[in-house]
């Protein structure tokens, strides 16, 4: 057996240190989103597949017999696909999804479904954090009276698309304490994040919780109807277990 490992996500480097550690042959896939991305500890491809012909000679060619979805739970497009293909070929599939975050006691949240909807929203004059990175940002056009700021990985190629933003360069993790003195310093009033989920990026809204801070919360976009786990330790079962 060879597995396909789709990556982009934290739970996508712990699973590639676990298929190392057992010994499992295996092959990480990135999209290329980042430009110095953590080193895998597996084989890795970084790049498109050249759409959906691509994608399935590249399983006969690798000799690919299981795939282990482990994208960004805003990836559904890629992870639809993926399934479908998969399906279509008869090679094993499971989507690796964490957790949604869901709002406690204190959160000022608003679910939004897409990002030109925040406008609705977010009163002029404000300060806004957007915590969605620079793919998508010219969806936040209709932001004008706002200023905007929006964090980054990578050092941005071109400026900011719009007059009224500008990016911020900052590379995860980020400490409750960190995303509060940031959010301060920069005087922020408003937050908008993707529910991607998971404890590694939760801090900001932490931060924005202990700030009284209101966030526009992005909901999650559809997901395919296919084998899923929600754990790295269950995505690892089901490996041992194709």
């Amino acid at each position: 057996m060879t597995l396909l490992l789709l990556a982009g996500t934290g739970e996508a480097q712990q699973v590639a240190r676990l298929l190392v550690a057992e010994g499992r042959p295996a092959i990480a896939s990135l999209a290329g989103a980042t430009r110095a991305p953590r080193a895998m500890g597996l084989p890795t491809r970084i790049g498109g597949f050249g759409g959906e012909d691509g994608f399935l000679r590249y399983l006969t060619e690798a000799g690919i017999t299981a795939v282990l979805d482990a994208t960004h739970p805003f990836a559904s497009r890629i992870s639809e696909r993926t399934a479908r293909l998969c399906a279509d070929k008869a090679v094993s599939y499971c989507q690796l999804l964490r957790p949604e975050w869901v709002p406690g006691a204190g959160d000022r949240w608003t679910i939004i479904a897409a990002e030109e909807e925040a406008v609705e929203h977010i009163p002029e004059g404000a300060t806004v954090f957007l915590a969605t990175g620079r793919q998508g940002v010219t969806r936040f056009a209709n932001l004008d009276g706002r200023r905007l700021i929006c964090r980054v990985v990578d050092p941005p190629e071109a400026p900011f698309p719009m007059a009224n933003g500008t990016y911020l360069v900052g590379r995860p993790p980020f400490s409750v304490a960190e995303e509060i003195a940031l959010f301060t310093r920069l005087g922020i009033d408003w937050l908008v994040v993707k529910n991607a989920g998971g404890a590694a990026s939760e801090s900001k809204l932490a931060a924005a919780r202990a700030l009284n801070l209101p966030v526009a919360m992005i909901a999650r976009p559809p997901q395919p109807k296919a084998p899923r786990v929600a754990t790295v330790a269950a995505a690892m079962e089901w490996v041992r277990n194709i």
